[in-house]
């Protein structure tokens, strides 16, 4: 959720509003393979008290899903279920990479004012010492000679 108090009378993709003759004629399915779909299930509209359906819209389109894959793809009902599965277990991966990405953004943008801070505070007086290469050359030292007059 975003946060902001939702409208109880706003109507999403996910309000069961549809009894199951209307999902029916939506979907272009018999109410029968809607019960059977919802039997196996694969599609699982929300109940009223009276434990009648109600489908939402999403529903609605996962109804047709089903069909096309099952009709057009010709892959059987289980198949159509692991399908399904996947599906949803891919969206939530993904909205939890989603969740991660942001969690990480934050961790890096404190990190930067962290950096920041610790930067602001060095003391100007002090240089960075840089190290110095190592070599195995020889150096030899010889003091000049004063020039006798």
């Amino acid at each position: 959720m975003d946060g902001r108090r939702r409208n109880p009378y706003e109507l999403t993709e996910e309000t069961p509003v549809y009894v199951i003759s209307v999902a029916a004629q939506l979907s272009g399915l018999h109410p029968q393979t809607l019960r059977q779909y919802d039997r196996l299930g694969l599609v699982s509209p929300d109940r009223t008290a009276g434990r009648g359906r109600r489908y939402s819209a999403r529903d609605i389109e996962l109804l047709r899903q089903v069909q096309q894959l099952s009709q057009d793809e010709g892959i059987n009902l289980a198949g159509i279920k692991r399908i399904i599965e996947l599906e949803n277990q891919v969206a939530a991966l993904q909205s939890r990479v989603a969740e991660l990405q942001a969690a990480l953004d934050g961790a890096a943008a404190a990190m930067r004012q962290r950096e920041a801070a610790v930067h602001a505070s060095y003391r100007r007086d002090l240089v960075p010492y840089q190290e110095v290469q190592q070599t195995s050359a020889l150096v030899v030292w010889r003091p000049k000679r004063q020039q006798q007059d």
